[in-house]
């Protein structure tokens, strides 16, 4: 593997620490200003998250109330650009509902060692159909205030 791929690989597992330890400083520097993030076949349009902000407001609408949650990292691909990594994500409500709730992510990377796309795919009915009612409402409340802030 090339020097590049092995690099951006180490950013992206660096990213993943940060992010499950909610450092949400640390999760907005791995951005370039014109990132994007979607959870890819949520029907969103306009391409999801945009720049810094946007993304970390959006990791923080759905992860600062779950109780806790975990991270189980499997396979992961470089590519490129390119960082694919095959994962698992356990959410814990404190209601008491768990969700395992597996998907891949997609990165790309610019030369600088900056994520410009993130892009998830996911059986996304899963988390939705075994998450409590009062985090969807949450979820479908506070998204679109974050957009207009």
């Amino acid at each position: 593997m090339g020097e590049v791929q092995e690099r951006n690989k180490q950013i992206v597992a660096r990213y993943w620490d940060a992010m499950y330890t909610h450092d949400w400083e640390a999760v907005a520097g791995f951005f370039t200003a014109e990132a994007s993030y979607m959870d890819v076949g949520s029907g969103e349009s306009g391409g999801g998250a945009r720049g810094p902000d946007q993304i970390v407001a959006r990791l923080r609408l759905g992860l600062e109330p779950v109780e806790r949650h975990t991270h189980e990292p499997g396979l992961v691909v470089a590519e490129g650009p390119v960082v694919v990594t095959e994962h698992l994500e356990v959410w814990w409500f404190h209601t008491g509902e768990v969700v395992r709730h597996p998907f891949t992510s997609v990165m790309e990377l610019d030369s600088d060692g900056l994520i410009t796309r993130w892009w998830d795919y996911s059986n996304l009915s899963n988390l939705l159909d075994n998450a409590p009612r009062w985090w969807l409402e949450h979820i479908a409340s506070g998204w679109r205030s974050t957009l207009d802030a």
